[in-house]
């Protein structure tokens, strides 16, 4: 398959009409979502994403093989999605599901499977560091759409009205349009809100996997619906971030359309992702 036959964007079938996933205003589960945002644009300055850095970013924590990870999230559900309330397991299978259906590269089913997988980080976490693993927990660093810090809150964010509970939001720096950043500085230079989305990247740059740039750049810009949805953070582009844009919105389309009621068989369907586990990212690997 040519690059521009994989880019091509596909209408994902879903469990229900497109313009009803993201609803933020009114789902069934709002006042659990909206008081995830809350939290979360308060507690996610600059200072707090660098010290998660400090924290996770060697990847000491334990080892484990993939599916032993799998299996610690098997009951995880994510307080930051008003359109599930289902175990992210399965989520995470139905996006790989689709992706393979539709014939695209193992890396890219592979991709779908790992997608939400940082959320393990809740882990090591706690309720101060908002990384609780419970459905009524505190989750503000685990799931949720990302943005820059360092710099403004775009008003393409979610809630764009908490963006005032943010502590740098009153710093004239770091409110800033460009903030610490200089223009065309890429965004592998910056720093966004911490998440299972920045802790999978690093996880998986940290064990030295052999999946493209492509797979990780869904997997740290994925959540990060102000750029890739939004049209934020132009200024601070390359070239190569205007690529790699190009296939988050692709993965954008599983992620989000391939939520539904029906449930995988993932004891049936994982002895082929582990084949590809076993190409991509084998044996154990530091978390």
């Amino acid at each position: 398959m040519m690059e521009q036959d994989i880019l091509q964007p596909k209408q994902v079938s879903a469990g229900k009409a497109h313009e009803e996933f993201r609803n933020y205003e009114s789902s069934s589960r709002q006042e659990i979502v909206e008081r995830h945002y809350r939290l979360m644009r308060t507690n996610q300055t600059l200072a707090y994403v660098q010290r998660m850095h400090e924290k996770y970013n060697a990847c000491e924590h334990d080892e484990m093989t993939i599916r032993e990870a799998f299996r610690k999230l098997e009951s995880y559900i994510d307080s930051s999605d008003p359109d599930s309330d289902s175990p992210n397991l399965e989520h995470m299978m139905q996006t790989a599901e689709r992706i393979r259906a539709d014939g695209h590269p193992d890396w890219f089913q592979l991709t779908g499977l790992l997608h939400d997988m940082g959320k393990i980080c809740f882990l090591w976490g706690n309720k101060e560091d908002g990384q609780e693993g419970t459905a009524d927990g505190d989750q503000w660093a685990l799931g949720g759409d990302t943005w820059a810090v360092g710099c403004r809150i775009p008003d393409e964010v979610v809630f764009p009205e908490f963006n005032q509970l943010n502590p740098d939001m009153k710093d004239p720096k770091l409110s800033s349009a460009l903030g610490i950043y200089e223009t065309g500085c890429g965004l592998d230079n910056v720093l966004f809100a911490y998440g299972h989305d920045e802790y999978m990247y690093r996880m998986l740059k940290a064990n030295n996997t052999s999946l493209p740039d492509e797979a990780l750049a869904m997997i740290r810009y994925h959540s990060c619906y102000p750029w890739h949805q939004g049209g934020a953070y132009e200024a601070l582009m390359t070239p190569r971030d205007h690529e790699m844009k190009k296939w988050v919105l692709l993965f954008n389309q599983y992620d989000l359309y391939t939520k539904s009621d029906a449930k995988p068989d993932v004891e049936a369907l994982w002895p082929y992702y582990q084949s590809l586990i076993d190409k991509y990212l084998p044996g154990k690997l530091r978390w």
